[in-house]
C-alpha cells in the first residue's frame, strides 16, 4: 500500500525555516519536532537562503577597524588595559 504525498503551505514552510534560521535550532531538531523529513526541511532552508538578497560587501578597511574596536571594547570590559596588549 502506497503512502500519500503531503503538501505544505508556503506559510508553514516559512515558519519551519524561521525556527532553523532565526531560532538557532538545527535542521534535524526542527524536522523531528514538526514531523517532516530532515532532507525536506533542509531543502526548504537552502531554498530560503538562496533566495535572499546578497549582503552588501563591506570594504576590508572598515572590517579591520571594526574588529579592532570590538576587541578593544572586549578587553576593556574584561581585563586591565595591559592584558589587551599582551603584557599580562
Amino acid at each position: 500500500m502506497g503512502s500519500t504525498r503531503r503538501s505544505f503551505t508556503e506559510g508553514y514552510k516559512r515558519e519551519a525555516v524561521n525556527f532553523v534560521v532565526e531560532g538557532g535550532r538545527s535542521v534535524a531538531e526542527v524536522a523531528r519536532n514538526i514531523g517532516v523529513h530532515e532532507m525536506t526541511l533542509g531543502r526548504w532552508v537552502r531554498k530560503a537562503k538562496d533566495s535572499e538578497e546578497p549582503a552588501v560587501e563591506v570594504p576590508h578597511v572598515f572590517r579591520t577597524a571594526y574588529s579592532r574596536l570590538i576587541h578593544a571594547a572586549d578587553c576593556n570590559s574584561r581585563y586591565s588595559s595591559w592584558a589587551c596588549f599582551g603584557v599580562l
